[in-house]
């Protein structure tokens, strides 16, 4: 028996890939492991987007080094964004590891893997982006029971100011809708209750190939009989169209959560960040959503510290967020990452100011945050059953349409994918206790 480990770090497309890049080294023999010592192959999936991820990898390919002179037929392998970026450097930096594919090459591990097997190649580098390329029809071995990644589209055209992907994931490119589909029923057909739809950009899918719009993808999803939730992410606020808006409302299985990022809440800061469009046009944006869809909770991403935020630019924000109330926000400092416009902008912030304003958006956002949760008190939420809570197998987890967590006693007889009842009886900032009724 051969074993590889994983090790994947980043976003949800990386989790994707590992999944699809697992399923074909089967083809191979292998089997996943989660000891590093028993691995004849190690692949370490990497992510670019900020510093400190690409630094735990640099830790982690030097922790491996002592396993290859244990085991000199071990094989290490880079993929992801970090290898795209970094390319044959990587090797350079540590000869150690065999090979370095780019994020368009997942396909092409097994073909790598048996090449290095049989010593037919020393060290491989393939970075080169075709973006005619997609990764279909590739065997997956998928992680859980209840929910799938399901990716629709690859690449970015956006290029907003602060960010690599688009320069390690290349142009957007649409995967055919039937493609899709046909993934979407192979999940369900396995007995998955909900998926999740990937891209950099959803709202943009189809664009390319124009044989679907997003909204129209949606309905296609929606009606496959057997999944019970469909989320997606991530989406841009310039193309969010009125049809998404009008299809999740009307839909049967569509999660009512909007997941916006907005980056900001000053014009002056989107257009240094290059997000195309305004405060005043993503409120309105905020207002048909909540006027079309009233029961839906709303997301964001904010980042602070982005090179030339003034003290006007950060109470502007605060105050777009008093006036916006998201029901949670992920926040971020802003990192700067070489080969990007904003790494070599002016007025770049201090990192204690970065963290001094950080701290009071995130008390600012969790006042927000507890006041609407505490508004659910007494309220009956539908939860889908996810399993065991971390800390207390008698406390179990799950998360309505709106993606917010519930946590009650369990009574023995819900199992996971099982869509309950569940009144609130405790909200908290990022939490919903309850009772199953």
């Amino acid at each position: 028996m051969k074993y590889v480990k994983m090790l994947t770090y980043g976003c949800q497309m990386n989790f994707s890939d590992a999944e699809r890049i697992e399923g074909e080294l089967k083809k191979l023999g292998y089997e996943a492991t989660d000891e590093m010592d028993k691995a004849s192959l190690i692949i370490i999936n990497t992510c670019c987007v900020r510093e400190t991820a690409e630094d735990k990898v640099y830790g982690k390919i030097g922790e491996i080094k002592h396993l290859k002179r244990k085991n000199p037929d071990l094989i290490l392998g880079i993929t992801g964004c970090m290898a795209q970026k970094e390319g044959d450097r990587l090797i350079k930096r540590a000869p150690h590891i065999d090979f370095v594919l780019g994020t368009n090459k997942i396909q092409q591990v097994v073909s790598t893997v048996k090449a290095l097997s049989h010593a037919t190649s020393k060290h491989i580098v393939d970075t080169d982006i075709n973006e005619s390329d997609m990764p279909e029809d590739m065997q997956i071995s998928r992680k859980g029971e209840l929910s799938a990644w399901i990716p629709i589209m690859y690449g970015c055209n956006n290029f907003c100011t602060y960010c690599i992907v688009p320069y390690v994931r290349g142009r957007e490119r649409s995967r055919l809708p039937e493609d899709v589909v046909a993934e979407v029923k192979e999940v369900a057909a396995q007995g998955f209750k909900e998926i999740t739809l990937l891209g950099q950009n959803v709202n943009s899918y189809g664009k390319d190939h124009k044989k679907a719009s997003f909204a129209e993808l949606l309905e296609m999803v929606d009606s496959v009989e057997g999944i019970e939730r469909v989320r997606y992410m991530t989406s841009h606020p310039k193309d969010l169209s009125d049809e998404v808006i009008e299809v999740i409302k009307n839909s049967r299985h569509i999660c009512k959560h909007f997941h916006l990022p907005v980056q900001y809440g000053s014009n002056r800061m989107l257009k240094a960040m290059n997000r195309v469009y305004t405060v005043e046009s993503y409120k309105e944006l905020v207002a048909k959503i909540r006027a079309s869809v009233p029961d839906s909770s709303l997301t964001t991403d904010l980042i602070v510290g982005f090179p030339g935020e003034t003290d006007e630019d950060f109470q502007e924000l605060l105050g777009f967020i008093e006036e916006i109330r998201y029901d949670q926000a992920y926040t971020f400092i802003y990192s700067k990452r070489s080969g990007t416009p904003a790494s070599e902008m002016p007025d770049q912030v201090p990192d204690d100011v970065k963290h001094e304003r950080l701290s009071r958006l995130m008390e600012l956002q969790n006042r927000i945050s507890l006041e609407i949760n505490q508004s659910l008190l007494d309220s009956v939420q539908e939860v889908m059953v996810e399993g065991p809570s971390n800390t207390d197998a008698s406390v179990w987890t799950g998360r309505t349409s709106t993606n917010k967590i519930v946590l009650w006693s369990h009574d023995g007889d819900e199992k996971p994918g099982d869509i309950i009842r569940v009144r609130i009886t405790q909200p908290q900032t990022w939490v919903l206790k309850g009772c199953r009724i």
